[in-house]
């Protein structure tokens, strides 16, 4: 690999922009690439590869440099450690000057037998995985450090697997054929100029988040409400699930999202689809009236790392216990938009159980809660290449 001085140095803009000014990772390269529209797609796809890298390592570089980088200086030796643990051979730059190529594999090496290190996490973060999962928590950290794969979901609403595959190999896009209705794309390709998106063949969404709308199985004729739907890709799952038959209500409560939802239902040809801005008219709008519910509810996102490694180091212990709160009044009142007999599904793509099972189990011993039975539940721990980490707990209401 040939590496290129002003190559580098835009990684080191967007790297001290994400921890220097506390700037979310996908933003930063966003504005640099926009700031440079005539890079090929090459040069992008090294400065997003190599930046995200740096962002899920960042603990492990940082300790074998010795110190926290905080200038422009040190940021180029962090790049540096990173070629070096890549195998590559440093040129002869003089930014890289006092890396010592023996000593940053001696340090590599015996860091491997301290997690959180070696895992490049926070120590709040390990503790707390530890606390929550036991011995579990060092595979599921290992495997969160993976890069994930992009993945598909076919619109059986407009196609089946078979056309959807042999359509995108004659775009040029390498494909896998995983379980069910899922297609891992190896090589991170942009679709949005494929005829195959603009005819809305396939959504983006992962692999362990396409488990979530046939956990909830709903009947076609039904009426669902998606009461956390943000872009809603589990919505339009589940009009495919009921054959665009029905009713399917989307929730949320940023207007944005659901504008971008209603544009994605018309690309895929759900017509079975209303959205609503959450509020307490809504809320009482559909009381009592809902065949199935859906609440994918906000979460620490734990489950998600791989694709969003930034968040190591954006999440605080402070704010997962916020957010534990609100789980728990999301449930309590949006449960009472399900009818008598009706089915509830709550989800989150967290691993730990304190936000999951623990919530769910709460949740049952409220007087809200007495309405309804747990009939199943599902953790979702992230795996190689495949699926991120998801929990989702289906309920029956079992009286009015």
């Amino acid at each position: 690999m040939k590496l290129f001085p002003n190559l580098v140095k835009a990684v080191v803009e967007v790297l001290s922009a994400i921890f220097e000014k506390n700037v979310q990772a996908d933003k930063a390269i966003q504005n640099l690439l926009k700031s440079n529209p005539k890079w090929g797609s090459r040069d992008r796809r090294f400065l997003a590869e190599t930046s995200y890298s740096v962002v899920r390592w960042y603990r492990l570089y940082y300790e074998i440099l010795g110190h926290v980088p905080i200038s422009q200086e040190s940021w180029w030796k962090i790049l540096g450690i990173h070629w070096v643990l890549q195998g590559e051979t440093l040129p002869p730059f003089p930014e890289f000057t006092g890396l010592d190529v023996d000593e940053i594999k001696k340090k590599r090496s015996a860091f491997k037998v301290v997690r959180k290190i070696n895992e490049s996490i926070p120590d709040w973060l390990d503790t707390l995985g530890e606390q929550e999962l036991g011995q579990k928590w060092t595979q599921c950290i290992h495997h969160l450090n993976s890069t994930q794969r992009v993945n598909l979901r076919v619109n059986t609403i407009k196609t089946t697997k078979k056309a959807c595959l042999e359509a995108l190999n004659k775009e040029g896009i390498n494909t896998e054929n995983n379980e069910e209705l899922c297609i891992s794309l190896p090589d991170r390709p942009k679709l949005a100029h494929l005829k195959s998106h603009q005819q809305g063949w396939y959504e983006i969404q992962d692999q362990g988040s396409q488990l979530i709308a046939p956990f909830l199985n709903p009947e076609p004729g039904s009426l669902v409400v998606d009461a956390c739907a943000g872009a809603g890709g589990k919505s339009l799952h589940l009009a495919s699930l009921m054959n665009n038959k029905g009713q399917i209500v989307a929730m949320d409560v940023h207007h944005y999202k659901l504008k971008e939802l209603n544009k994605r239902a018309a690309r895929a040809g759900v017509h079975i689809l209303t959205t609503k801005l959450i509020s307490d008219h809504a809320l009482n709008t559909y009381e009592n009236k809902a065949d199935y519910l859906l609440l994918d509810v906000p979460c620490s996102g734990t489950g998600t790392l791989k694709r969003n490694p930034g968040a190591k180091w954006r999440l605080t212990l402070d704010f997962i216990d916020q957010i534990k709160d609100v789980q728990q009044s999301i449930i309590t009142a949006y449960s009472k938009m399900v009818k008598e007999g009706g089915l509830m599904v709550y989800a989150t793509c967290s691993i730990l159980p304190s936000e999951n099972e623990e919530q769910v189990h709460s949740f049952l011993s409220t007087k809200s809660g007495k309405a309804f039975e747990l009939i199943k539940q599902q953790s979702i721990f992230p795996e190689l290449n495949q699926y991120d980490g998801f929990f989702m707990a289906l309920l029956r209401k079992t009286k009015a």
